[in-house]
């Protein structure tokens, strides 16, 4: 995978770029139709599902989170409080996570937010030699290594998916 240099682009390609990180820019036409944003994306790359994963927010005990889960699963959201070491954990309001964030609901990326949160990503992601993220806009992911998600979002790894 060649690192790709995206002037211009959104956040998290910046800070893919900025980190020296290797990834692949993958584009579709959204349609604003569709019924998820994950599976679409899946679909329109010709990918499997289980390795485009999605970026939810949550909030556990008052203080807002990042899940980066498979597009084919749901978040288990008491082994996501489990894995943060809190009592409960439920899922955000969108707008809370936009302003968090910097993005829209659809196009979140864990990548270059706007404030850095606890973040959580997936145990299974670690089984695949790349997965795909938003890259911060609806109709965009990257292809990266699970390991540099980890990484460049100090983010834990728990088995937080069901499904």
């Amino acid at each position: 995978m060649a690192k790709k240099k995206t002037a211009g682009g959104t956040p998290a390609t910046v800070a893919l770029d900025t980190a020296g990180v290797p990834f692949t820019l993958h584009e579709y036409a959204h349609d604003p139709a569709a019924a998820s944003y994950g599976a679409e994306a899946a679909e329109a790359m010709g990918v499997p599902p289980d390795r485009v994963f999605k970026t939810l927010l949550a909030e556990a005990d008052g203080a807002l989170a990042v899940a980066v889960v498979p597009v084919s699963g749901q978040l288990d959201l008491k082994a996501l409080a489990a894995a943060l070491g809190t009592k409960r954990a439920v899922m955000a309001d969108p707008a809370a996570a936009e302003r968090s964030t910097g993005y829209v609901v659809g196009g979140i990326s864990p990548l270059g937010q706007r404030r850095r949160l606890r973040t959580v990503v997936d145990s299974g992601a670690l089984a695949h030699p790349t997965v795909f993220v938003s890259a911060g806009k609806r109709g965009a992911e990257v292809e990266l290594a699970p390991a540099d998600l980890v990484r460049l979002t100090a983010a834990l790894t728990a088995p937080i998916a069901r499904g």
